[in-house]
């Protein structure tokens, strides 16, 4: 992450908190660190579903997905993502969440990734997903039929299409204790 980019993410944390620099930057290094393995898999289950066909892809994303975060979460630490614009109810945002993504939208430079102090000795560190070209052959305007015919039977909701090359998708989010045993 650029230093840019990492001032960013800090001073929010450091301006309601009693944390240094150096504290805040060990805790955006983990929460990083702690959301790559989720993010890594995901990625993985979408290429393996788009090599098979958009259908397949929408089938990883809604029964690989929820697993991939569960595998990835433990007693103390929670992965998952969010969006302004929901595919999947169970993905709704929490207030935190809700909040960056307000932020996020609001923002006229490109998001930075956040971290977030939760209280009770935990935070929260959450990264922007931003539409890329293959993200619109489920999240795009103009959808295959078979594909608009999966989504309307398993999300008859969803409100996750329409999306722009760069637009801001949603979030990548972890949720974990401040202070962890390495």
């Amino acid at each position: 992450m650029s230093r840019q980019r990492s001032a960013a993410c800090l001073a929010g944390l450091l301006c309601c908190s009693l944390l240094t620099p150096l504290q805040a930057a060990d805790l955006v290094a983990r929460g990083a660190s702690l959301l790559a393995p989720f993010k890594a898999e995901l990625k993985s289950a979408l290429q393996t579903g788009l090599a098979e066909g958009p259908i397949a892809a929408v089938e990883a994303c809604r029964l690989q997905a929820p697993a991939i975060a569960v595998n990835n979460s433990s007693a103390d630490i929670s992965v998952g993502r969010s969006s302004h614009r929901l595919r999947n109810p169970d993905n709704a945002p929490s207030a935190w969440m809700q909040r960056v993504l307000d932020d996020y939208l609001k923002a006229s430079a490109a998001p930075a990734p956040r971290l977030t102090h939760l209280g009770n000795g935990r935070v929260a560190y959450a990264e922007p997903i931003l539409t890329q070209g293959v993200c619109l052959v489920c999240h795009g305007a103009r959808l295959d039929p078979a594909v608009a015919d999966i989504l309307a039977r398993h999300y008859p909701d969803d409100a996750a299409t329409g999306f722009e090359p760069g637009e801001l998708r949603g979030i990548f989010w972890v949720e974990f204790p401040a202070s962890m045993e390495d």
